[in-house]
Formats: structure tokens, C-alpha cells, sequence
């Protein structure tokens, strides 16, 4: 057991209510959100503790006034919480949040004193800064944005392995968040763009506590919060490189955190532009090759900010051949592509080529570690004559079973001949009744964006033709 442990384990020091002793200790070895606590009194409050940077520890104020005005000094969004607890209302007594002025969490504190209750003043932490909260135990991760560390309790939160999400932290905020100790405990913290607390780091813990037995692992799945705060092609992206796959170095310009970079060197100056939706959207927004200015292209594609997250700019791979791989319903891996750079047969304009059998080995060895670690997936690849660069990466096997892209039977069918396009055919899905479904004519991948759009709005959907479809 450390010695943190059996320090805030001793029995018969404090009682367990009191929070602002746990907060204390929990100070000694971590950074927490700065905060002086007081004890009830009929009287002037009794300062307890108090952890603000840059004076010693439990440095003693004047006064109650003269600790907030402190207080207030040193917090970043210049407002602070009070909160309020005794030994028979440790959980659900007054709670102040975002005070203003110190005139006005003085007069709360001592009228919450009076009333025979503790308090603990701290300051206001935002977690709608662009960080995320979460708790860390046992080898696994579980955070979102805007959010406390309890919103992991509710769905939407993402789930990574503690290497995992230590090297996405790292990447995307720029710090070490320091979660080793949670190997061994349950720690509950929060991360943010701008130093805080105690120890003016990027971290605050809020809990830490001991773990008996706890056997679950990292669900590693998205969309989920987090993903929606980068974009989706921007986190698809970030899981295949923490999981070793070789993704072209990418630079994210976000709208609410600062620009980040990850990925390898593919040792081509070309750049493309990538629009990054809080979505998949197969097909629907910007992929271009060259460079655009970006805040342009978001504002033109998304001027009210509802649907892209971020633009990423990414190395250009000198592409011999180009494709998408899935996985059927039936466990069949289906890879499909074309020479050059893809955009034609992602579209749905070119057909499916022959690939040679060394492209065909490669995607494969490329999907077989993907699914090592993550399970069923289906990814966008780039072969550049030695390897395979994933250029999108989305999580969860196909529906698709031979010539039904999506199963299911339907009263009417339509007929789509996907020369029209990709637009076209968003529009006829987004206008069909009920009960009715899809015949595509003409040759078209079953990897292709034009098949994603049919599988991700669950329309039954039928190809014509599979003369020129290949399996691999």
C-alpha cells in the first residue's frame, strides 16, 4: 500500500464526512483545484485548509475574506464554488456555484458556518474549455468533454487504454496527464488546455481511491463525445495510429481546441484537405487534393457550425493504388480499389479494378492488425508500392451480404443508376416513403461511399450488377 494510501485510510484521525481533510491529503501527491475549507461556527468561520499556488500549504489567512480574495486572484475564470457539507448531509447540502465577488461567498460561508455546516470554497473549473474529465482505473480510461468526471456514468463517453489514451493526451493537449497511479486506483480528473490549481498544472484530480478486483477492458467504439469534439475522421485517424498503422502526418485545425499533429512522415510535400464532420457523412464533404485555406472551406461548408468539427491537413501518399476495405455480415473481409488516388472509385465513377495479389496481402495484414485490437473495422488505405496507409478508419462490420448492401425486403423499389452521383442519391434516400427500396445499376464498390450512404441510412438496397465485383 503507498503511502498516500495509508495516510487517507488512518482510522480515527478525521471523520469520513469530511471532505476538505480527504481533499487536503489527496493534495500531497496530486494537483487539485485550489480551495480553503472553513468549520462551522456561530462566530467568524474557522479556516481548515487551504491549497493555493504559490503560498506554502494550509497557509493560514487573516480572515475569511482575506483567503477568498486570494482565492479569487489565482483562479483562471475569476469566479469561484462554494459547497457545503456535515456529518448527517455529507452528499446533498448547498452547493454555490460560479461565485462573482468576495463579498458575496463570504456572506455564504458564514451564513452556511452559522447554519453548522463545513465548507469548502475552490475555484470555478470550466469544463467546457476544450478538455475532457474522466476517470482512470485498472488499465482503462474513460472520459468526454463538458462534462464532470461523473459524466462518465451516463452514454456517449469514449473508452481507451490507459497507454492509449495517455498518448492521445499527449497528442491532442500537449502534456503528460500523469494517470499511472490509477494502474493501482480509481482516480477521478480532469484535464484543461490552461494550467489550474494547486500545483498550476494541466491536471486536476478530484478522487483517488483504492481498487479491489476490476476486470473490464477498453470498448474502443465511436462516434462518442470526444470523437464529436474532433471530428470523426480526425479520431478514426488517431486510433489507427495509437494502434501502430502507418497514417500520413496530420495537422487538425479544430473550432474548439488548438491545433494538433499526429502521424508519420510520408515524405511527400503534397498536401490535401480533409473536412472532418462530427459525423461520418460517406462522401458529402470536402476531400481535396492541394491546399485550401481552411477556415474558408469551413465557413462555406459549414457556416453555422453545426456539422464540421475541423479541417485536417494531411501529407499526400504517392498512391499506386487506392481503395476501402469492410467486413460483410458473414465475416467475408471485401477489398476493393483502383489505381491512383481513390477519389473516382469512392464516388462511385470508377469501378473496382483488379488488384494485384501484393496490394490485396497488404490490406489484408494491415485490416488483420487493426482487427487484433479493435475488432471488426472498415478503413480507407493507400498503397504506395511498400505499404499501406490508413486514410480512414471507422469501427463495426458491414450489414452487407453479397449483392444486398443493405438487407431487408421492401413493398416498392426504385431504381438509381449511380452515374447520377452521390448527391443525387442522398437526396432520393432522404425522399423515400417507407417500405421502399433501393436497385443500384451500374458498377459500384460495395466499399464505396455510394454503398455507405445506403448502409448508414438502413434502406434495403440491391446492386444490379455484381458481374465486375470482386472478392477478396
Amino acid at each position: 500500500m503507498s503511502e498516500y494510501q495509508s495516510r487517507i485510510t488512518e482510522p480515527n484521525q478525521v471523520p469520513d464526512f469530511r471532505k476538505d481533510y480527504k481533499l487536503d491529503r489527496l493534495a500531497e501527491h496530486f494537483n487539485v483545484a485550489q480551495f480553503v475549507s472553513f468549520a462551522p461556527s456561530a462566530s467568524e468561520p474557522a479556516q481548515q485548509y487551504a491549497r493555493l499556488a504559490n503560498l506554502p500549504e494550509n497557509f493560514r489567512f487573516a480572515s475569511v475574506s482575506s483567503a477568498l480574495e486570494a482565492l479569487f486572484e489565482r483562479s483562471v475564470d475569476g469566479t469561484i464554488n462554494v459547497r457545503s457539507f456535515s456529518e448527517t448531509e455529507s452528499q446533498s447540502r448547498e452547493f454555490l456555484y460560479a461565485l462573482k465577488t468576495v463579498d458575496e461567498a463570504a456572506d455564504a460561508i458564514r451564513r452556511i458556518a452559522g447554519e453548522g455546516a463545513y465548507t469548502i470554497a475552490n475555484e470555478t473549473i470550466d469544463v467546457s474549455d476544450g478538455g475532457v474529465s474522466g476517470v482512470a482505473m485498472g488499465g482503462l480510461v474513460e472520459f468526454r468533454p463538458d462534462a464532470t468526471p461523473r459524466g462518465v456514468e451516463q452514454p456517449g463517453f469514449a473508452s481507451l487504454p490507459t497507454a492509449w489514451a495517455t498518448q492521445l493526451f499527449k497528442i491532442v493537449y500537449g502534456f503528460d496527464p500523469g494517470l499511472e497511479a490509477s494502474e493501482r486506483a480509481r482516480i477521478e480528473f480532469s484535464l484543461h488546455p490552461r494550467a489550474r490549481g494547486w500545483r498550476q498544472t494541466n491536471t486536476i484530480f478530484w478522487e483517488y481511491g483504492d481498487i479491489d478486483h476490476f476486470d473490464r477492458t477498453a470498448d474502443v467504439r465511436w462516434p462518442n463525445d470526444f470523437s464529436r469534439l474532433i471530428g470523426d475522421k480526425a479520431y478514426g485517424l488517431l486510433v489507427a495510429h495509437l494502434a501502430g498503422l502507418p497514417v500520413p502526418r496530420t495537422t487538425v485545425i479544430s473550432r474548439r481546441i488548438a491545433p494538433f499533429i499526429f502521424g508519420r512522415d510520408t515524405l511527400s510535400a503534397e498536401q490535401w484537405i480533409r473536412t472532418a464532420p462530427f459525423v461520418q457523412v460517406p462522401g458529402k464533404y470536402t476531400t481535396t487534393r492541394g491546399w485550401q485555406d481552411p477556415f474558408r472551406l469551413m465557413h462555406k461548408e459549414d457556416p453555422d457550425g453545426v456539422a464540421i468539427a475541423s479541417v485536417l491537413a494531411q501529407q499526400g501518399v504517392r498512391a499506386d493504388y487506392s481503395g476501402a476495405a469492410i467486413e460483410a455480415s458473414d465475416g467475408e473481409l471485401i477489398i476493393e480499389g483502383a489505381k491512383g488516388t481513390g477519389e473516382g472509385f469512392m464516388q462511385g465513377s470508377v469501378m473496382p479494378q483488379t488488384l494485384p495479389g501484393d496490394v490485396r496481402d497488404a490490406v489484408g495484414a494491415t485490416h488483420a492488425e487493426l482487427r487484433k485490437c479493435l475488432g471488426s473495422v472498415r478503413f480507407e488505405w493507400v498503397f504506395d508500392g511498400a505499404k499501406v496507409w490508413v486514410v480512414q478508419l471507422h469501427i463495426g462490420a458491414s450489414q452487407s451480404l453479397g449483392a444486398a448492401l443493405v438487407p431487408g425486403e421492401a413493398t416498392h423499389w426504385i431504381e438509381f443508376d449511380v452515374a447520377e452521383g452521390l448527391e443525387a442519391l442522398r437526396q432520393l434516400v432522404a425522399s423515400l416513403d417507407q417500405d421502399t427500396g433501393i436497385y443500384l445499376s451500374g458498377t459500384v464498390g460495395r466499399t464505396s461511399h455510394i454503398a455507405d450512404v445506403v448502409r448508414k441510412a438502413g434502406i434495403p438496397t440491391r446492386l444490379r450488377e455484381t458481374a465486375h465485383q470482386e472478392n477478396f
